[in-house]
């Protein structure tokens, strides 16, 4: 379908297909990359007290954890639990150039996502509650707004938010970069939740709370936030149980109006910009008013293995470039990452509090005792026999028996070709172990829950990207998150009617063995010396 036109779009529909990539079309991006614009990947606060965090080597935890026993919240555990989920994993030069990757992925390593905290009083840091901005590069806290009293949140664990600015997308993507901001958002919060479980902790995403609300929480109301054209937007808000508890009920209207004093002013990213007033639209489309309680999940308590520690695993992943198109995949590690991205399934599932909206197509192409084919993973047993009526009528959909994993043969045989043609050509989803589109229940979900769902399937997406990455990695693979996919040819490989929107696809994965680049040189993300034992 060529849905694109000039006028901007009356709903997140058109935005999702305006956006749709086609063999003969691509959506609307840069013509060029202006390098003298690229936006700063890393936001300050200029005048606010940078608080530096101790660096320690763990958490021992085998992977995927949780550890047995929760660790004290106390300033060593907060640095670690931001260190692995935002902070970064290593610096790379090659060729003049020096850049960062960080333990959330995200799209063409530009970090739309940003990270706050607030919390109590806590000995080594405060004496009073405070809202905090994560500094990555030093990995430091940012003291943003200090309350007058010593508790401002019920006990027990502290609230972590996380925000998007749209520009540092769309300066290489174009009009698609808002839904990438969606998908680093949702892989960001597999990091915090991978970060929890090294540490005994639990993180649960708030599905109540509404996108002014929690910028008001963050300060993103207010005219130091950011600048012109560099625009921040709340994402999600979390509770981070450091006890092991459920989340408590915050009154969010109690918590805005204690009083508290504002620090800092951010800097400007880049000096200079080009407008995506589609991308815009989009953000004001999914503007979030708030919503009821949603009932999560029963939990799938994580498998125990004897994986890799936690932390080799979370600061050892990494997005490839290139597969080698010859690595396997064990089948009891393909049938535990798949466990892993069921509803409710812990460290990671188990944090997402709205219900499963997406299915997994896979193009298997090594993994063993598995027959190379198309295949589909039914998290939701409604929506996949929707699915199935919808598709093909030549599909053999045969059970696999896969322990508690309810999996499905659509064809056997090879697809090589397929999955890359439909990942935009790109031959690492042909040359891995195997490559996933995810398809999307996306009528019902935005009928359901209005223009907001579209934020919150890209998230769940993420989310199980996240899952694909820090499995490939424990098992000595590697994985891509592929953003760039003919959303319509994958449609009409699955059979499903030209036009319709009531399955869609929002992303693209791969997993295999990497092929590594020897001209890039790694380099230690921070000064060793600051590492405790």
């Amino acid at each position: 379908m060529n849905a694109y036109s000039d006028a901007l779009p009356a709903d997140i529909r058109g935005y999702h297909l305006r956006t749709k990539h086609a063999p003969n079309r691509y959506a609307l991006g840069p013509a060029f990359l202006d390098w003298t614009s690229q936006p700063s990947p890393f936001r300050r606060f200029e005048g606010a007290r940078l608080i530096a965090l101790p660096l320690s080597r763990g958490p021992e935890t085998p992977f995927p954890g949780p550890a047995r026993d929760p660790a004290p919240l106390d300033v060593a555990a907060l640095g670690l639990f931001l260190e692995l989920a935002f902070g970064l994993s290593a610096w790379k030069s090659a060729e003049g150039s020096t850049w960062a990757v960080r333990n959330n992925p995200s799209s063409g390593n530009l970090h739309p996502t940003e990270a706050y905290i607030l919390a109590n009083a806590l000995a080594g840091l405060s004496e009073t509650a405070r809202l905090y901005h994560y500094a990555p590069q030093e990995h430091g806290l940012e003291e943003r707004a200090r309350y007058e009293a010593a508790q401002a949140i019920p006990g027990g664990g502290f609230l972590l938010a996380l925000s998007a600015i749209p520009w540092r997308e769309c300066w290489k993507y174009g009009e698609r970069a808002f839904r990438y901001c969606q998908l680093d958002a949702g892989h960001a919060i597999g990091a915090a939740a991978q970060a929890c479980a090294g540490l005994g902790w639990r993180a649960h995403v708030f599905a109540v709370p509404s996108d002014d609300e929690i910028a008001a929480l963050i300060g993103l109301d207010r005219a130091d936030a950011f600048h012109r054209r560099e625009e921040e937007h709340p994402d999600v808000l979390l509770w981070i149980a450091t006890e092991g508890a459920s989340p408590p009920v915050i009154d969010l209207g109690a918590l805005l109006a204690e009083p508290r004093t504002f620090h800092g002013a951010a800097n400007r990213l880049s000096e200079d910009h080009d407008g995506w007033p589609l991308v815009d639209r989009a953000v004001r489309l999914c503007h979030k008013a708030g919503s009821a309680a949603l009932e999560p999940s029963p939990t799938l308590p994580a498998p125990s293995i004897d994986g890799p520690a936690i932390g080799e695993v979370v600061r050892r992943r990494r997005s490839v470039q290139r597969m080698d198109g010859a690595s396997t995949l064990p089948l009891e590690t393909f049938r535990l990452t798949l466990a892993a991205t069921l509803p409710g399934a812990e460290p990671l599932m188990s944090a997402f509090p709205f219900p499963p909206r997406l299915s997994l197509v896979f193009y298997i192409h090594r993994v063993e005792g598995l027959e190379p084919g198309l295949y589909l993973l039914a998290r939701d047993a409604e929506m996949a026999a929707r699915l199935r009526a919808a598709s093909h009528a030549n599909f053999e959909w045969a059970p696999v028996e896969l322990s508690g994993v309810p999996l499905f043969r659509l064809r056997a045989g090879a697809h090589e070709r397929e999955a890359t043609k439909f990942a935009c050509l790109q031959p690492i989803a042909g040359k891995g172990c195997f490559a996933v589109a995810m398809i999307a229940d996306f009528d019902r979900a935005l009928t359901e829950e209005g223009a907001f769902a579209y934020r919150r399937l890209h998230w769940e997406a993420g989310l199980i990207g996240q899952v694909f990455y820090l499995w490939a990695t424990a098992a000595g693979l590697a994985g891509t998150g592929i953003g760039c996919f003919f959303d319509d040819e994958v449609h009409a490989m699955l059979g499903l009617p030209a036009g319709e929107t009531q399955f869609q696809d929002v992303y693209h994965f791969t997993v295999g063995g990497a092929v590594e680049d020897t001209r890039i040189l790694t380099l230690p993300p921070y000064p060793e010396e600051r590492r405790r034992p």
